[in-house]
């Protein structure tokens, strides 16, 4: 186990220890922490690696010279407004990083990391600092998310994808859009636009999530779509403004009343759990575009050496530093591919009537759509008749 200089880092390492153990053996007994609306939870190995990415932070910070001395004291001293105010400079102008950044790249944290670093630090704060004392934790501004794409746009989209799905090859100046390609490409969006996946939903679907007939898909929905993005849902229950309830959520308690927090809390006990799958029913062009998908999928796993991992949707095309072709596609493979699909799909159309430049990020395609999940008596029918 490391040996950390500073008695404070070291304090703030056994902490640690405590909810994100490092020995696996440790693991199912880790303690857990304060989350959301004041109920206790284990943290994720993710986070677990996040906190103690925090603590090495705060071991290459302590050291240097900006530093207040009261830094080395104590693990509590690390969370005094001066300190962590100096912290917070260094750490988002880069100065923390454990590697330094590749070539062409700004060496400042991008605001994804500094969302996670501000959460790390409200978790490790909380555990070190003496019980009462509000911590006055650094404001990340939430990104600016780009545009949607217009309903009339992602008709125009649909259209043009089942005209093109069965059609030779697309070329042009040396671009091209396969058949494998385009029926990969055209049955991930038809899925999008009728269930609105994120991108590690998408890629988390198995074959065993297709009702018979491809008539419905299961979404095993993530982490994201749990409290802090049901602000509106929340406010309404607790009567208060929308970002009142967002300011508490994301651990900024301090930004409202004792009144406002107590409102907050007892609209989210009363809030419905969301469930861990929805079933979403596909429509027909959905369906046919799936099957076809299906059927391009089934030559790519038969050419597999291997006979276990051939339950996922969605599979490579061709050979990757992964393995072969027919593989798993992983959310970060599936986002690249869905990017490579729609950047050459954007320039292959390019100039044909009604069409509009379409985004290569799934995200502004998701947040476009509207979908409603199954209720209870339209999945039992479904399941009847299955």
């Amino acid at each position: 186990m490391r040996r950390y200089e500073a008695l404070s880092v070291r304090q703030l390492a056994a902490a640690a220890e405590r909810v994100a153990p490092r020995d696996p053996d440790s693991w199912e007994g880790r303690e857990p922490v304060v989350g959301v609306g004041g109920i206790p939870v284990r943290v994720s190995p993710a986070r677990a690696r996040q906190l103690w990415m925090v603590v090495g932070m705060w071991d290459r910070a302590v050291g240097r010279p900006e530093m207040p001395d009261r830094a080395r004291r104590s693990a509590s001293q690390l969370f005094a407004p001066p300190v962590l105010r100096e912290f917070w400079e260094l750490a988002q102008s880069g100065q923390l990083r454990a590697l330094r950044p590749e070539r062409g790249r700004k060496a400042e944290l991008p605001l994804a990391t500094l969302r996670i670093v501000r959460d790390c630090l409200g978790i490790l704060g909380s555990l070190v600092s003496p019980k009462g004392r509000l911590l006055g934790l650094p404001s990340v501004p939430q990104p600016v998310l780009k545009e949607t794409v217009r309903a009339e746009s992602l008709g125009m989209l649909y259209r043009r994808l089942v005209d093109l799905a069965g059609a030779s090859p697309l070329e042009r100046d040396g671009v091209a859009l396969s058949y494998e390609d385009r029926t990969r490409l055209l049955a991930m969006i038809s899925v999008v636009l009728d269930t609105a996946p994120r991108s590690g939903e998408l890629a988390a679907v198995r074959l065993a999530d297709l009702a018979s007939g491809e008539r419905a898909l299961r979404v095993r929905r993530r982490q994201q779509k749990a409290p802090p993005n049901r602000a509106e849902e929340v406010a309404a229950l607790a009567e208060v403004d929308p970002s009142s309830v967002r300011a508490v959520l994301w651990g900024n308690r301090h930004q409202v009343s004792e009144w406002t927090y107590q409102r907050i809390v007892a609209a989210l006990g009363e809030l419905e759990p969301l469930p861990e799958a929805e079933w979403y029913r596909l429509q027909e062009g959905t369906r046919v575009a799936v099957r076809r998908w299906l059927e391009v999928r089934e030559q790519l796993v038969e050419s597999l050496p291997l006979t276990g991992g051939r339950s996922a949707l969605w599979v490579t095309l061709v050979p990757t530093k992964a393995g072969p072709a027919g593989i798993t596609l992983r959310p970060q493979g599936l986002t690249q591919a869905f990017a490579r699909g729609m950047t050459a799909l954007n320039w292959l159309m390019a100039g044909q009537y009604g069409w509009e430049p379409m985004p290569v990020r799934m995200e502004q395609l998701r947040r476009a759509v509207v979908a409603e999940p199954l209720g209870p008596s339209e999945l039992s029918e479904l399941v009847s008749r299955s």
